[in-house]
This record gives C-alpha cells, sequence and structure tokens, in this order.
C-alpha cells in the first residue's frame, strides 16, 4: 500500500526564510521522500487539515499583518490551491487548531499574545466578524517574556480551548463557544517558557522553552513531573530549546525534539512518570517539528533546510536515513 503524502510548510524570502511556500511531497516504500508539488504562500509555517473536507488551513507568519489561509486540497490533483486569506488578528501568528466539530478554527499569535478564533461555515471556510482575546503580563527572561507570546492552541477532550502563553508563563483557556474561562489562565512554572503540549490519560506533558524541560500537570494543572528534554544538553539544560512533542499511537512513548543540542528525546511513559528511552541525532539543524507516521518520523529541520527521515523500531528511532531538501521547513502535515 503506497505512504500518504505530506505537506510541509515553513519560511519564505518575506518571512527570513528560503522555502517556497507549501511543499507537498510523496514518501515512497522505501522511505525516500520525493517532491511533486510546490504552492507559494507567505510564510505558512503552520498548516492543519479539515478532518472531513478537503481543506488544509495555514497560518501566515508575518509581523503586523499575519494571515489564515485556506487551500483546497485534493491529494490526486497535486499542488494545495488557494482559496481564501483572511487576518490573523494578531503579530506573528504561530499556529492553529479546529475543535473536533470542526466549528471553531482558533490562531495562536506569538507576536502580540492575541487568540483569535474563526467560526467556520458548513463549507469550512471562515465566517466574518472572528473574536480576538488579547493578554497582558510578562515573565521573568527579559529578552523573551517581555510581553505575552501565545504559541500553541489546543481543544482538550472536555472541548476547553487551551493556549499556551510563552511569555507570561501561562495555559490560558476558553470555554466551548469560545467564553474566556471564568477562572482565567492556568499559572505554570516561573520562567520555563511554555511551548507546545499534548493530553494523554488526564495529564498534560508541556515542553519549556526556555528551561529545556518537559513537565507534566494533572487534571487539575497541578506539576506532577519534571524532566530535562535532552541529556546531551547537559545537566542545566542550558542551550536547549524544545519545540515540538508529539505522543506514539500507542501512548507508550512521548517524543520530544530538542533545538541546539539538535536532537529528537524519546521517553517511556507511566502517567506523570517519564523515563528517557533515548536520544538521537534529528539528522539536521534546528528541528523546529515532526510528526510521526508509522514507523517512520519526519522531522523539520528549520536551518539545514532539509525534512529528514527516521526509522522508528519498538517506538526508537535510528539514525536519519535521508533527507529532502526544502527550504526553512517549520511543519509537517500528513496527507
Amino acid at each position: 500500500m503506497p505512504r500518504p503524502g505530506l505537506v510541509i510548510g515553513g519560511y519564505t524570502p518575506d518571512t527570513e526564510g528560503s522555502g517556497p511556500g507549501l511543499t507537498v511531497a510523496r514518501a515512497q516504500a522505501d522511505g525516500r521522500l520525493e517532491a511533486v508539488a510546490e504552492t507559494t504562500a507567505s510564510g505558512p509555517s503552520f498548516v492543519i487539515a479539515h478532518p472531513r473536507l478537503p481543506l488544509l488551513y495555514a497560518v501566515l507568519e508575518r509581523a503586523g499583518d499575519g494571515g489564515l489561509a485556506v487551500f483546497a486540497d485534493e491529494p490526486g490533483e497535486g499542488a494545495p490551491r488557494p482559496l481564501a486569506e483572511h487576518p490573523s488578528g494578531g503579530s506573528l501568528p504561530c499556529h492553529l487548531a479546529l475543535d473536533a466539530q470542526a466549528r471553531w478554527l482558533a490562531i495562536a499569535n506569538y507576536g502580540d499574545g492575541t487568540v483569535t478564533a474563526y467560526r467556520l461555515g458548513e463549507d469550512g471556510m471562515p465566517e466574518p466578524g472572528p473574536l480576538t482575546f488579547p493578554h497582558e503580563g510578562r515573565g521573568p527572561h527579559p529578552d523573551r517574556q517581555e510581553g505575552p507570546h501565545a504559541h500553541q492552541a489546543v481543544f482538550g477532550p472536555d472541548g476547553v480551548l487551551y493556549v499556551t502563553d510563552l511569555g507570561t508563563d501561562e495555559v490560558r483557556r476558553f470555554l466551548p463557544g469560545m467564553r474566556p474561562h471564568p477562572g482565567g489562565p492556568v499559572r505554570l512554572a516561573s520562567g520555563s517558557g511554555p511551548r507546545h503540549f499534548l493530553h494523554h490519560e488526564g495529564h498534560w506533558y508541556v515542553t519549556g522553552e526556555l528551561d529545556g524541560t518537559v513537565r507534566v500537570y494533572d487534571g487539575e494543572w497541578r506539576e506532577a513531573g519534571v524532566v530535562r528534554a535532552s541529556g546531551a544538553a547537559g545537566d542545566s539544560g542550558g542551550g536547549n530549546l524544545p519545540s515540538h512533542i508529539a505522543l506514539s499511537g500507542d501512548g507508550r512513548h512521548l517524543y520530544v525534539a530538542n533545538r541546539g543540542p539538535d536532537t529528537v528525546s524519546v521517553f517511556e511513559v507511566d502517567g506523570p512518570r517519564l523515563t528517557m528511552a533515548a536520544e538521537v541525532p534529528a539528522g539536521g539543524s534546528w528541528p523546529r517539528h515532526f510528526i510521526i507516521d508509522g514507523d517512520r518520523l519526519y522531522v523539520a529541520n528549520q536551518r539545514s533546510d532539509a525534512v529528514a527521515v527516521l526509522t522508528l523500531k519498538d517506538g526508537l528511532p535510528g539514525p536519519a536515513e535521508q533527507a529532502l531538501a526544502v527550504g526553512t521547513p517549520s511543519c509537517v502535515l500528513i496527507r
């Protein structure tokens, strides 16, 4: 059976990168990636797919006038086709998410911390009049936490929207229907700089971009554990800026990309307890994002202009086998 294709997003010359926009690649049976199509777009740094309709959504990570782009995506037709572009509601949008019913699309704007929500029509297109939620606050790091920096949007199993704010060391919460949570945001470890996170069986796992950790929180957002994201970064974790985090399909392994050491760490998962099982080179420089597809791990190495392919055996990655040249990739999506 042929493997599905990939859609690779990244930075473009107008957003301090060198990529074309969206690159469509086909994964061969032997793991090789072959680029088959491109779509021009301005800095599509993160891309997601509609769960039922042939649509892709991408943030356009531009300063000042960030955007949201919608593309028609018919896999048999090659390149995604641009359909519409809307404001992201803030500066430097870096992530977006759909709720389980695909009724709401939420955008995290890193530049000014604004969270934006678009209601989607039955056709999957954003409706006029998005909701915008600015934020205030700061953290102890003067260079990185001078103000709010919304980084990832995740709809939890309870239908609540959770948004990490790297600048304020918080998780912001919005009830279904995009109503601000009456309890306000949740405070996380000071100076940790929460970036990407996920929920699994009653626990939240959060990468700390600024302190090089993975922290585990229970369902009430009480800290239940903490580990260094990279052993290669040394005891202090200095020089490591963890980026993406993902879980294996069986829930046994947690994967973390480490920028600086340029590795992928793998932890065995036992509730709040994480045990390092492996740490391997990411196959390039500055692993910004990755995705798991069966026994393959595809890593977007932003600064080495390539997507590396690592083979998984019993959940553990081996050395990178090959890479596809793509300018400043920042996101990989299974098509």
